[in-house]
């Protein structure tokens, strides 16, 4: 083969595949047009050594295993240079250093790259150390671990034979896994792959076998969730049947949207697993690239499921009850631990399938089986009353409209993040509020697949001229106190009733409260709250006038 990786990058056919690589639009169409000459040069050098490191093992008769051990080792270490020593390496001004091209789950172009020394002592360098110290630590664990391949939804293990399984199966449609392997598939292949003949007998990783909701087979996106759905609940039949009657399974699942959510519950009730228990689990950094640029989760929600006997059938209204009562001790309990936003929501959804998951199913009054979705819509409802409430510190939930509870909810939920459709559509069903009709007419706005929710300074002034809407007020009167005008925004005040209302200044102090430091609508709003007692009896005056004169 071309010691040079000839082997081409993904087209971007699939949805997961588009989303996460751009270079493929200028002109990187093979995994070798990622690597100035430079840098394949270094790189087919170090593969070559490793070869040659082999050869020369087997020739001072060192043990088979063992110098294909360490010729291993060897070809991580070249695969880990590898994301350093390439054109997608981003430099660090701010702390002057190099961030390495999978800084997220994604290749995106980087137009001014930083390139790395593989023999300096700048970080990226080819440092073993780190991997010689990790290997040294779990090599004192006298108990062997046995490692094998084989896919999920058909495990070469008997039956009943595990205490514990862990899994954290694949998040949906987020990450197109087999495609960013292919990254460090060409290179092992060249520098180990003749001792894994079977791992590296094709030209890129498998495809056909992947559990994701993306695909690029005939059906789209569509036959794709359809496919993951269907061998996600294959791979826990696998995980039910090879676990002990008294085992236990944790299954780790972080997908924001309740599409990923609704696959995978689905998968969880055919399965014949019961979740006992659900906890949210801190496991993201807060200052990765992926949390700056959208909603991203900062939880996981870890999913305890056992092997128990499920109720034979359980009623909708009744199980929406018992719903109802288990989410709002929940709900409490996973507030104080300060879970908020997105990840409030998802934590609520992992907490609840231990109310519908243990009954063989839900039927309605009409006999229908009651699925995913219909519970995840009475869980989102049940979510966004409490938040509201608790955002808003207890006061005044049931005066505000559905647009501004929704503006509320997006500002704690997502701050100024944009966030996909469907995600935002579900968050508007929960307030009465259609998203499709909304957008472009006010401060929600859709750009391609996403909804953004505009602050003031970014609303068209026609949208906020007469409107009584709350929020629509609101903006209205920060951008008039950004310019100044205390006159115009006692009289707008006055006019709207706005003036002498708390749930105004309270839906105020909630949306401020919610957004990140340094945000412009933010600075506005601690502005105009910091003058509300000169504001209200601006108001008062106002309004004491006119009707002296009235």
């Amino acid at each position: 083969m071309d010691p040079v990786p000839d082997e081409p990058t993904p087209e971007g056919k699939g949805r997961g595949a588009e989303r996460a690589f751009s270079v493929r639009n200028y002109g990187m169409n093979t995994w070798g047009d990622l690597f100035n000459a430079r840098q394949k040069l270094a790189l087919i050098t170090f593969v070559d050594k490793v070869r040659e490191a082999h050869k020369k093992m087997m020739d001072d008769g060192m043990d088979e295993e063992y110098a294909k051990a360490v010729a291993s080792y060897l070809a991580l270490g070249i695969n880990r240079l590898a994301t350093y020593l390439v054109v997608l390496t981003r430099w660090r001004s701010d702390i002057l250093s190099f961030e390495r091209a999978f800084d997220r789950q994604a290749l995106p172009m980087i137009w001014d790259y930083g390139e790395v020394s593989p023999f300096s002592d700048a970080r990226g360098q080819w440092d073993l150390e780190s991997m010689l110290e990790a290997i040294s630590h779990l090599s004192t664990i006298h108990i062997p671990a046995t490692i094998s391949q084989s896919t999920a939804t058909s495990l070469p293990y008997p039956n009943n034979n595990f205490d514990a399984i862990i899994t954290d199966p694949p998040y949906y449609d987020n990450v197109p896994y087999s495609y960013l392997s292919d990254f460090f598939y060409v290179w092992l292949k060249r520098s180990i792959g003749h001792l894994y003949p079977d791992l590296f007998a094709t030209p890129l990783t498998p495809k056909n076998e992947e559990i994701v909701a993306y695909s690029n087979k005939e059906g789209g996106f569509e036959e794709g969730k359809k496919y993951f759905e269907d061998m996600l609940k294959k791979s826990f039949k696998e995980i039910y049947r090879v676990l002990k009657p008294n085992g236990v399974s944790v299954i780790v699942y972080a997908h924001k949207s309740v599409a990923g959510w609704e696959t995978l519950v689905n998968s969880l009730l055919d399965s014949g697993l019961v979740v006992s228990g659900a906890w949210p689990i801190h496991t993201e950094m807060k200052a990765r690239l992926r949390a700056s640029e959208s909603a991203a989760l900062a939880s996981s929600i870890y999913m305890v499921a056992r092997k128990a006997q499920k109720l034979p059938i359980g009623f909708y209204n009744e199980v929406k009850q018992e719903l109802k009562k288990h989410l709002n001790n929940k709900l409490d309990q996973i507030w104080n631990e300060g879970i908020s936003g997105a990840d409030f929501f998802i934590s609520a959804i992992g907490s609840a399938i231990e109310v519908f998951g243990k009954y063989e199913r839900v039927i309605d009054d009409e006999g229908n089986v009651a699925r995913a979705n219909r519970f995840l819509e009475d869980i989102r409802k049940i979510v966004t009353d409490y938040a509201v409430k608790q955002v808003l510190h207890n006061g005044f939930a049931v005066e505000i409209k559905p647009m501004t509870r929704f503006y509320v909810l997006w500002r704690w939920a997502y701050g100024d993040k944009v966030v996909e459709f469907d995600e935002a559509r579900k968050l508007g069903q929960s307030v009465g509020l259609d998203v499709a009709q909304e957008w472009n007419k006010g401060f929600i706005s859709k750009e391609k697949e996403f909804i953004e929710v505009l602050g003031p300074e970014d609303r068209k002034p026609d949208d906020l001229e007469n409107s009584k809407e709350l929020i629509d007020v609101l903006h209205k009167v920060l951008l008039l106190w950004k310019k100044g005008k205390s006159e115009e925004i006692a009289t707008i005040l006055r006019d709207t009733g706005y003036g002498k209302s708390d749930v105004f200044y309270r839906v105020a102090q909630a949306i401020s409260e919610s957004l990140p430091n340094g945000n412009g609508e933010k600075k506005l709003l601690e502005g105009f709250l910091a003058g509300k007692e000169r504001i209200v009896k601006e108001t008062m005056r106002e309004a004491g006038q006119r009707r002296l004169f009235e």
